[in-house]
């Protein structure tokens, strides 16, 4: 008979103040934080520990968040699928403090793409189960293949136990490292995964050593309730009604542009999101999972009504999510995902244009979807295959009183840039240029973020590349009177094979130049403060005919020294 696990009742019998819950909830975001920052700094991979592609939870014992540290929106729906998989589908009669399951699948609960590998590990106080803690980080690996389904991306692995009672199960861990490609950086990211795991449990038992496990357990679900209040507070500002957006998406994943639509349903503090139309789950690595899609529309809700609210599980419980079965935003196995957040950003930008109407103060004009530069080969200097992945930021939309961004990563991404000196030191790459776009935000009364362009040239050796991302003939759009910025575009030297669904080869010597898109402009450009034109035109942000032709300055009005 399966043993039931001990867990803490959900509010106890403990009466707590709301200066302890408050202290309580702090704490436990603490916990996700310095998890995150453990990760970070014990981490062996540059994607990991430079450009800080991980995210960190806690969990109450039941599965329900509690504390999810400010990284990477999109992560959430990895960490959210292995908590409700492994408390519904794993045997946990035998579940003892130094248990750890690791999963990377997108449809068992491991992850939204096999490249994030999900680590979960029980917190134990006198016996009983009374949390679980969780960390996410993206592995640069499984490169340089197909994506017409999911087993054509790598090693798909369903949350099983990676450690038992604190003792490494290591056939596990030689069947995924044998089906890695750069398992020396696995390995070593997985015991930063781990290190990040175990400082979770011992910070939570503090907390219970410190004020009892039923007061914390109370505390912390004091706190969810207070986040849902807040929550479904700020939804009741929004006017009860439909609001909608209709969009064009293109990627150089497919050959087509399709067709989006989101509408936005107020009723009172709930409220609903609908995608109606989404077009069928594809052959190409674009489609998203149902958790992918929450955790997006968790974003855009939280940027909506307060980005100061605590993520917790509180939070979700207003919002409601739809879209079409085996569509590209809610698909079913076996449909590749690598590329997921080519949607999700997009749907973020949607969100905010449909309630741009209502929420005017709130919503920024369209952002840069990204392009993914991942270059793989054998390092001359080594012999040894490695990876390179970088995500390189844009422009994000202008906002009601601030121009966009430039050079960021928005949305559900969000990691950093990989500097140029880590970059080249781990790398047998040289970053031949790194600049600024001029005109490359759309203009506004406030304008959109100015994107990048990165040259990265291949050293002494023949290389493997994926390049591209979204908005190459769709520019992210402006807003309230605002224009569009530009799209997005991939250079290659001369010489050079032209890339096919983003997939090619440079060779030694060739380079290869990302551009992502330009934010869109927020507001007519000729309202912008005189002031304002002339600084970006003397910073050589925009050219002297963009500031005439566009911002309606008149000629008279530049100073001699930027006549030319």
């Amino acid at each position: 008979m399966r043993k039931k696990i001990a867990a803490r009742s959900r509010t106890g019998n403990a009466s707590v103040d709301p200066i302890t819950v408050a202290v309580i909830s702090s704490a436990l975001s603490t916990i996700a934080e310095e998890m995150g920052k453990t990760v970070i700094r014990s981490a062996y991979s540059t994607n990991i520990k430079e450009r800080q592609d991980c995210s960190t939870v806690v969990f109450d014992a039941k599965g329900e968040t509690l504390a999810l540290a400010e990284h990477i929106p999109i992560h959430l729906g990895s960490l959210i699928g292995i908590a409700s998989y492994v408390l519904e589908h794993c045997d946990l009669s035998d579940l003892q403090p130094g248990d750890a399951f690791i999963g990377n699948d997108a449809y068992t609960g491991g992850g939204t793409h096999l490249n994030d590998f999900v680590l979960m590990e029980p917190v134990f106080y006198d016996g009983d189960l009374v949390a679980w803690v969780a960390n996410l980080a993206h592995h640069s690996d499984f490169v340089d293949r197909s994506h017409a389904h999911i087993y054509q991306e790598g090693l798909r692995i369903p949350p099983v136990r990676l450690y038992r009672s604190g003792k490494l199960q290591g056939d596990i861990q030689n069947l995924i490292l044998l089906n890695c490609q750069v398992p020396r950086e696995r390995i070593n990211d997985l015991r930063a995964q781990m290190a990040a795991n175990h400082l979770g449990v011992r910070r939570y038992q503090g907390l219970c050593d410190k004020y009892g496990p039923e007061v914390v357990a109370t505390a912390a679900h004091e706190a969810l309730d207070s986040t849902e209040r807040r929550t479904r507070a700020g939804i009741a500002l929004i006017p009860d009604g439909s609001y909608s957006f209709e969009h064009r998406f293109d990627t150089n994943l497919i050959d087509e542009v399709v067709n989006l639509k989101v509408v936005v349903t107020v009723r009172s503090d709930e409220i609903f999101f609908d995608f109606p139309g989404a077009p069928p789950q594809m052959p190409a690595p674009i489609n998203m999972v149902r958790t992918a899609l929450l955790a997006t529309v968790y974003f855009a809700v939280k940027a909506l009504i307060d980005p100061d609210i605590p993520v917790n599980g509180g939070f979700y419980r207003p919002i409601h999510v739809t879209a079409p079965v085996n569509s590209v935003l809610n698909a079913s196995a076996p449909a590749a995902v690598y590329s997921r957040t080519d949607f999700a950003s997009r749907l973020v930008d949607m969100i905010f244009a449909a309630l741009a109407s209502t929420l005017p103060e709130r919503v920024a004009a369209g952002s840069t979807g990204g392009t993914l530069l991942t270059t793989s080969g054998f390092h001359p200097r080594t012999g040894r295959f490695y990876v390179y992945n970088e995500m390189h930021g844009g422009g994000m939309g202008a906002r009601s009183s601030k121009d966009g961004l430039d050079g960021v990563q928005v949305n559900t991404t969000n990691s950093a840039n990989l500097p140029i000196e880590a970059l080249e030191i781990e790398h047998p790459i040289l970053i031949d240029s790194y600049e600024l776009v001029r005109d490359s935000g759309g203009p506004g009364q406030f304008r959109g973020g100015m994107t990048i362009r990165r040259q990265a040239r291949i050293i002494d050796h023949d290389a493997t590349i994926s390049a591209g991302g979204t908005n190459s003939i769709i520019p992210p759009f402006g807003i309230l009177g605002g224009h569009p910025g530009t799209v997005a575009r991939v250079e290659l030297s001369p010489g050079a094979s032209e890339l096919h669904k983003r997939s090619g080869h440079l060779d030694a010597n060739q380079w290869v130049g990302m551009v992502a898109a330009g934010g869109g402009g927020y507001g007519d450009p000729k309202r912008r403060e005189r002031a304002s034109v002339l600084r970006d035109l003397r910073e050589e942000r925009i050219s002297r005919s963009a500031a005439i032709e566009i911002y309606g300055l008149d000629a008279g009005e530049i100073p001699a020294d930027l006549a030319g």
